[in-house]
């Protein structure tokens, strides 16, 4: 909500201002630098008057709100966010990309792709990408929007799926894993979201899908005629000296990783599809690093290692931080690791903090996931259950779910950083996974801390 009041302000003749009760940053420190950060929060029904021309409503904004009930009773035209994208960018061609991994990757991959050819496109992006300075942009002046397409519903007065109202002209589902079973209990209910989202595709539009995923292929199969299917799976590749390349162009990639290699097949067609040669792409995504907090490497060192070996060598340590909380993200990043580094030590640790993730019925589909891994820690932290009014859970029901025994499940923050800090890290893959911080660490220093002590080892 704050990247889209900053992308309203920049436009010519728009006034804006907005409320909450919380303000955290970095959409504190971005909303101040702006202009735009409220005087006090809280909810100041007396602000909204007839004078306001229109009120875009967030996701979580209760349907009691003081300020949406004054709205109501002004008669005022008011938006959810996914809404007001559509209605600002309704004249553009569209592209949206669905699925329940690698959307916010894929979508950035279209951005940078397009940024490097010179084609301006308005966006809304899940995550900070180079080169950007925001993570969404409204103008009059690009023919093109390309949206990250959520599933999640839309805001309190309106249950459909964000994705639902964007309507696109080329639309990518990049695979369909249970998630959000808060709002969808049952894996039918949340296969036939997507299966809506694709039945929304504009006329003679064109729908990207990843092949390897059953669920896709059979609503491929039952699509509009007039749509068509431009099925992608992983492209051929090569990894040579930790670096990856896309055998048939021959070009060196930055990122990493069969699902990476998917995201960048699905890009490439959708960049295809509205005029940009497939060599034309790899080239301007050759030094494409990822979106923050999606395998995103923060710190690596290079050290010797004397011992007793002659000659002596050189090692390297590398860390990543990931996004990666769901089953089926938690699965594709640890093994992205494992092929880039096969011959290092791998070591995962993952925070449990979601709502679908800290429930008890939803832990058995975290079986196996973390297999890949040397060493495997997985955190949660009991308050956060109980803030979230779900059902207690143990220990040791989290380490029967992962169910192997590479995993230590711990729920104190404390002794799980004690336990990072007794691993010897020479020659580590180190991967830190959480939409949270593990309950206040700062992982980019504290990866450094750990990483160093292989250095002065």
């Amino acid at each position: 909500m704050h990247n889209l009041a900053i992308a309203v302000s920049k436009r010519q003749g728009y006034t804006v201002t907005g409320s909450d009760d919380e303000i955290f940053d970095p959409a504190r420190t971005h909303l101040q630098e702006a202009g735009l950060l409220p005087p006090q929060a809280g909810w100041f029904p007396e602000k909204i008057t007839p004078a306001v021309d229109a009120v875009i409503l967030g996701m979580h904004a209760r349907q009691d709100n003081p300020e949406l009930i004054r709205a109501r009773e002004l008669g005022l035209r008011i938006y959810s966010f996914p809404e007001y994208l559509y209605e600002q960018t309704k004249d553009k061609q569209r592209i949206v990309v669905g699925g329940s991994h690698g959307k916010t990757t894929t979508t950035a991959m279209i951005l940078y792709a397009l940024r490097k050819a010179g084609i301006e496109a308005d966006y809304m992006v899940g995550a900070q990408i180079e080169g950007f300075d925001n993570m969404v942009r409204l103008s009059d002046t690009a023919r093109y929007a390309v949206f990250e397409g959520d599933e999640y519903l839309t805001s309190p007065l309106d249950q459909r799926s964000k994705f639902h109202l964007y309507h696109p002209h080329v639309a990518i589902l990049t695979g369909i894993a249970w998630d959000h079973i808060n709002v969808f209990p049952t894996f039918p209910q949340y296969v036939d979201t997507f299966r809506t989202f694709v039945d929304l595709i504009l006329p003679h539009g064109k729908f990207i899908y990843f092949d390897g995923d059953p669920n896709l292929c059979d609503i491929a199969s039952k699509a509009r005629p007039d749509i068509t299917l431009l099925p992608y799976n992983t492209p051929e590749h090569t990894v040579k000296d930790g670096i990856t390349y896309v055998t048939q162009q021959r070009i060196p990639l930055s990122v990493f990783g069969k699902h990476n290699l998917q995201n960048l097949h699905a890009a490439q067609l959708a960049c295809e599809a509205i005029g940009i040669k497939p060599l034309d792409f790899y080239s301007y995504l050759s030094d494409f690093t990822g979106a923050s907090n999606r395998l995103e490497k923060i710190c690596e060192v290079t050290y010797s290692i004397p011992a007793s070996a002659s000659p002596s060598k050189t090692a390297s340590s590398v860390a990543f931080k990931d996004f990666a909380h769901s089953p089926s993200k938690l699965r594709a990043t640890i093994n992205a690791v494992r092929e880039q580094y096969p011959d290092k030590q791998l070591v995962a640790c993952m925070e449990l903090h979601t709502f679908s993730s800290l429930m008890a019925d939803f832990l058995p589909q975290y079986k196996d996931c973390m297999s890949e891994a040397d060493i495997a820690f997985v955190y949660f932290n009991p308050k956060v259950i109980e803030h979230k009014h779900l059902t207690p859970i143990t220990a040791q029901e989290v380490r029967n779910a992962f169910g192997t025994k590479n995993v230590t499940v711990f729920t104190d923050s404390g002794q799980l950083q004690l336990a990072l800090r007794k691993l010897n890290y020479t020659d580590t893959a180190l991967l830190m996974m959480t939409s949270g911080t593990f309950d206040g660490i700062n992982i980019p220093d504290f990866a450094r801390q750990l990483l160093g002590s292989a250095v002065n080892s």
